[in-house]
């Protein structure tokens, strides 16, 4: 039988209008949105909101993007816990009580649902798409409408500009980012970025629920741990803390930019990205954490972090730290304990140190007073024997209030943003002295080393100095070789550590190091040098370039060279200045060892302070000369594992802590007998000249 023209008009408006078309930007209940292409976009044509893909992944999901981008970026993700299986059978449906719904399998299952609260009082509740990409359901088509639900109270990884991050305390809602497991799996992965709540709020990033970041505390102007000014081209923010709410929010400045902060997984990173349409890809404005000192707790309890330091990690002054051995192996997780103890209650006996421009260390275990002076703050804490530290709750205006701080003092660092914290010691430090020389010795440790890598051949007469006989190495006396070989180490500390591209520079040995008129050493001949990223350690070679008697034995035999190879070739070195004596072409009475099998001899023996060159005896310290034969011996071990790094090198020089022992060398080199014959008929050599040795395994 024919259909009627007129019914067969009527159903074709039906269809058309019970499905959603490009243009509209909202769903009613007499309408549904279809896995079909369908979708919605907001009215200015800035976000869209449908089914998709992610990368390379078969699951769908409904999410909103930006419109406009070339590269489809998925700001929010509805059901980013259970994703659609059946794609030609899924669609959204708003339903007469005001929730949006998203079934599949001919609406036999429920995929994900808003779960509104409060009941729609008209009968006509609509879900729309706003231009600022909050997908919000209303009571009714009034723009007045009352919002029954939005998606910017339920974020995923990505914050956009006037979303809340943070609490609504009447209603217990928490609204924070959680990151994707991955580029093609939004499903909830293990990063969160969340306003904590407690006597002083601060935001805080978590992985795999451990602490991993913090910002700080809010202290009236800005995060103490964050350098974030209010004046800023891009964006403006602002963090709210009062009975009903505690949030933090950003707006654009500018309409015509596009920013971002996302989660990103991969990099384990709070990431503020912006888009560049002349170039069509988005650009890192900022990252969190932004260095090693931001990482959470880097420096352990009562330790502080100094990203510029060397090392990075040190103990408040009046502390020391609680195992001397890890920490001297750059293990700072247990940090550091009182060096001695505050007489609590005793008029006079205890006092306070100020440490300026601090990240104040975690609110967990802190109380607040707004009310109070400074000078109250501190009488309080006095009063009180569990209270180690105290600081201005609000930095405006002068400083007010009072933020007090019991037990340990955990995750500080050095940082631009940060406040005056007043530590608790057994004597009071008032004039702050103790800070102004750590700072001042920082500064010229930082300058050192930076003066020790700049290759200044072309501006600065150098001199290349070589002692070819015992009576021109008495010029050179114990002071002026300790300060060389301190020189020479933080040195190659900026190479390995401090320069932007790591450098390991593969033939370090004495005559590669120059010494100008004021015996200021300077590491040259980069021929051999290998430039690595900031992430590279290691590298391999099949082509074996250098000078027998500094390699590595694992760069030597197997061509592997890593920083751990520079460090073998710098305890080559180390004993070489100590001796006066260069470590191939010379023999001894009583085996057939070089100079690394004679100092290992010693040391066994407990003798080190024979290795020492005769010269010395008038001007060398004794207890020095055999720190520096041990550090040589762990700079000298087997396995690269074993060898500590350039910065515990420095650090062992440059202080008197426990420095551990070294194990017994699983090497030594030996001559063959024909060349201890021609030694024999040779005259004493400089330590700078090169011979050729056989590498024997023991």
């Amino acid at each position: 039988m024919a259909i009627p023209p007129l019914t067969l008009i009527c159903k074709l408006l039906w269809l058309l209008f019970s499905q959603i078309c490009y243009a509209t930007d909202t769903i009613t209940q007499d309408q549904q949105l279809s896995d079909d292409g369908s979708t919605l976009v907001s009215n200015g044509g800035t976000f869209e909101l449908g089914f998709f893909n992610p990368g390379s992944s078969n699951n769908r999901y409904v999410g909103i993007w930006y419109k406009k981008i070339s590269i489809k970026t998925v700001v929010w993700v509805a059901n980013r816990d259970n994703p659609i299986v059946r794609h030609n059978s899924s669609k959204l449906v708003i339903r007469q009580e005001g929730n949006l719904v998203l079934l599949s399998n001919n609406n036999q299952s429920l995929l994900w649902t808003t779960n509104v609260t409060k009941k729609a009082s008209s009968s006509s509740p609509i879900v729309q798409l706003l231009d600022t990409g909050n997908l919000v359901i209303k009571d009714g088509i009034n723009e007045e409408s009352v919002f029954l639900w939005q998606s910017f109270d339920h974020p995923c990884d990505t914050l956009l500009s006037g979303m809340k991050l943070g609490w609504d305390l009447r209603t217990g809602l928490n609204r924070r980012l959680t990151s994707w497991k991955s580029w093609d799996d939004p499903s909830s992965g293990d990063i969160v970025w969340e306003v904590v709540i407690g006597n002083n709020p601060e935001l805080v990033m978590w992985k795999s629920k451990v602490d991993y970041f913090r910002t700080g505390p809010y202290t009236g102007n800005m995060f103490s741990g964050v350098y974030a000014p209010r004046n800023n081209p891009l964006y403006n923010w602002k963090f709210v803390s009062n009975k009903d709410e505690v949030y933090f929010q950003y707006t654009l400045s500018n309409s015509f930019v596009v920013s971002i902060i996302v989660l990103n997984q991969t990099l384990n990173l709070r990431q503020r990205l912006t888009w560049i349409p002349d170039t069509k890809t988005w650009t890192v404005y900022q990252s969190l954490p932004l260095d090693s000192c931001d990482v959470y707790n880097t420096c352990g309890p009562n330790g502080n972090c100094i990203i510029a330091g060397s090392p990075i990690c040190q103990c408040l002054d009046g502390f020391k730290p609680k195992s001397p051995q890890q920490w001297n192996a750059m293990d700072w997780r247990q940090g550091c304990v009182r060096s001695e103890e505050w007489s609590c209650g005793v008029k006079n006996k205890d006092g306070f140190q100020r440490l300026a421009s601090m990240k104040l260390p975690n609110t967990t275990f802190s109380w607040v007073n707004e009310s109070i002076t400074l000078e109250e703050c501190r009488a309080k804490c006095l009063e009180n024997c569990s209270c180690t530290a105290y600081s201005n709750l609000d930095t405006r205006g002068g400083g007010s209030g009072c933020s007090i701080w019991v037990g340990e003092l955990v995750d500080m660092r050095d940082v631009k943003s940060g406040q005056d914290l007043y530590v608790r010691i057994a004597t009071s430090d008032p004039d702050g002295k103790h800070e102004r020389q750590k700072k001042v010795i920082l500064v010229v440790a930082i300058t050192v080393s930076l003066v020790l890598v700049m290759l200044l051949a072309f501006c600065v007469y150098m001199i290349k100095k070589k002692y070819k006989d015992s009576v021109e190495s008495k010029f050179l006396d114990w002071p002026m070789r300790f300060n060389i070989l301190n020189a020479i180490a933080r040195g190659l500390l900026y190479l390995h550590h401090d320069s932007r591209l790591r450098i390991i520079h593969r033939d370090l040995k004495a005559s590669n190091i120059l010494l100008d008129n004021d015996m200021n050493p300077k590491i040259s001949d980069f021929g051999l040098a290998r430039l690595c990223g900031s992430d590279q350690v290691e590298g391999s070679t099949s082509i074996i370039a250098g000078t027998h008697g500094y390699m590595a034995p694992e760069y030597a035999i197997d061509g592997l060279f890593s920083i751990k190879s520079d460090v073998f070739s710098f305890g080559v070195l180390l004993l070489e200045i100590v001796s006066g004596k260069k470590n191939k072409g010379l023999t001894y009475q009583d085996h057939d060892h070089n100079l690394i099998g004679h100092a290992w001899r010693l040391w066994k023996e407990g003798t080190p302070e024979q290795l020492i060159d005769a010269c010395l005896a008038n001007s060398c310290s004794i207890y020095e000369v055999a720190r520096c034969v041990q550090i040589s011996l762990l700079c000298l071990q087997h396995h690269p594992d074993d060898r500590p790094n350039m910065t515990s090198v420095v650090v062992m020089l440059s202080s008197e802590n426990v420095i551990p022992e070294p194990k017994e060398l699983g090497f030594l080199i030996r001559r063959v007998s024909n060349e201890r014959e021609q030694s024999s008929n040779r005259q004493s050599s400089s330590i700078n000249e090169v011979t050729m040795s056989l590498l024997n395994a023991r």
